[in-house]
């Protein structure tokens, strides 16, 4: 059943019920991606479609560092970004997965009188699951920039270190 609505744009979109179990589970698969926001929003939800890129982005750091190997600078970028939108889907699962049951029949099932079923375990199941992924994508990703982000400032000490050695050098041949 469908219902218009006026969303906060005040254009008029079609309102239909929408399983809370399956968005918890949609954006433990793809929420990266956006999939829990399309399903929840519709095709025009601009938020949905600025999902993808970022992910999509992190990925091509991920075939760059297996193609170029560690010390491709561009790839230490590029991974951060996709280990937060990981973790942006595992915490959009978590908070769609504990939205209490009557505050998502008043959004997701406008139409409905009497009071819609409980979402049971699966849901509690997929915040559990997104609890899990979630921290540890987002352990490794500061560990990951961190161990970068450091690695890139000996390098850069040992960068300095060497051409004060260069100048050292040319001063002594030239005295």
């Amino acid at each position: 059943a469908d219902r218009i609505n006026k969303d906060e744009g005040g254009t008029m979109a079609a309102m239909r019920n929408r399983s809370k179990t399956l968005a918890t589970w949609l954006a433990v698969i793809g929420g990266s991606l956006g999939l829990h926001r399309f399903y929840l929003h519709g095709v025009k939800d601009i938020w949905a479609w600025l999902h993808p890129w970022p992910t999509l982005i992190g990925l091509a750091g991920v075939i760059r560092m297996r193609g170029l190997g560690q010390d491709d600078h561009a790839a230490w970028l590029l991974i951060p970004v996709l280990g937060v939108m990981l973790s942006i889907g595992m915490l959009s699962a978590i908070v769609i997965g504990l939205t209490p049951d009557e505050r998502w029949a008043a959004r997701f099932h406008p139409n409905r009188l009497v009071s819609t079923r409980a979402s049971g375990w699966t849901a509690v199941i997929g915040v559990i699951v997104a609890l899990m992924i979630g921290g540890g994508v987002l352990m490794g990703t500061l560990a990951f920039g961190g161990q970068k982000f450091f690695e890139y400032q000996r390098e850069l000490s040992a960068q300095r270190a060497g051409r004060g050695r260069a100048r050292q050098n040319r001063l002594r041949l030239a005295q």
